[in-house]
């Protein structure tokens, strides 16, 4: 059984994005596929900004990269990047840390202005870290998500092309091409 470790690097606990990377868990887990939620605003803060990697919590963190078949990343964007916390943790990572792997990047914003963040910053990190196979990136639009009582809602616009990048994500870690392009039927 494939293990994916989603990796959020909002530094908000109510985070919509941190609730993006917990749909995508659940949806991983209910197919059968071993999952972890790694939340990089939990770390200790020296630690992570001096990339203490002897640090216990920094240690454990960067051994569930290495473990992992599979990496889920969602951040939040903010500026026309992805969160300074996520890279202060990708930083810390070896050089080929997501050697061998799947990765699936993601961004939640409030405007498509700032979709091509993924692509311009955080996908080339990602590739110089050494994946397998980075699978399309995807950036969902604040206005297509709600939380309630602290569940995610995911509006039908963003929905079906997430559960695209999820199908296209899940064949990538078992070595299996996708043909579908996003946003249409096989």
């Amino acid at each position: 059984m494939s293990t994916v470790l989603i990796i959020s690097g909002s530094p908000s606990r109510t985070s919509k994005t941190e609730k993006v990377g917990e749909h995508i868990a659940q949806r991983l887990s209910a197919a059968g596929r071993a999952t972890d939620h790694l939340r990089v605003r939990t770390l200790p803060a020296e630690a992570l900004l001096s990339a203490d990697v002897s640090d216990p919590a920094i240690g454990s963190a960067v051994a569930k990269v290495a473990e992992a078949d599979g990496i889920v990343l969602a951040t939040p964007t903010y500026k026309a990047a992805y969160s300074g916390l996520l890279k202060s943790f990708l930083d810390l990572l070896p050089q080929f840390g997501f050697a061998g792997k799947a990765v699936l990047p993601l961004a939640t914003g409030g405007s498509v202005a700032h979709v091509l963040a993924i692509d311009y910053a955080l996908r080339p990190v990602v590739h110089s870290l050494g994946a397998r196979h980075a699978v399309q990136s995807f950036f969902l639009l604040d206005k297509h998500l709600s939380l309630v009582d602290g569940q995610l809602t995911v509006e039908e616009e963003s929905a079906a092309p997430l559960a695209d990048v999820i199908e296209q994500f899940t064949k990538a870690l078992d070595g299996i091409p996708h043909a579908t392009a996003l946003g249409r039927s096989a």
